[in-house]
């Protein structure tokens, strides 16, 4: 079940990738592969944290 909105996903895809390129990037920078979580949690559209806090950033109509 999807729980983040569309906004939220950009901005999760955008972060990770600019990590994920952070990381490739610069030596020594490996914490930065943390940035697939916000990547996959983007792209999927899923958090399960959200889960946990019962946050849904979708909109409702």
């Amino acid at each position: 079940m999807a729980n983040v909105g569309q906004i939220d996903r950009i901005n999760r895809i955008v972060l990770g990738l600019v990590l994920i390129i952070l990381a490739l990037v610069v030596p020594g920078a490996t914490w930065a592969w943390l940035g697939l979580v916000p990547l996959v949690t983007g792209l999927v559209g899923y958090c399960p944290l959200y889960r946990l806090l019962h946050i849904d950033h979708r909109l409702h109509h």
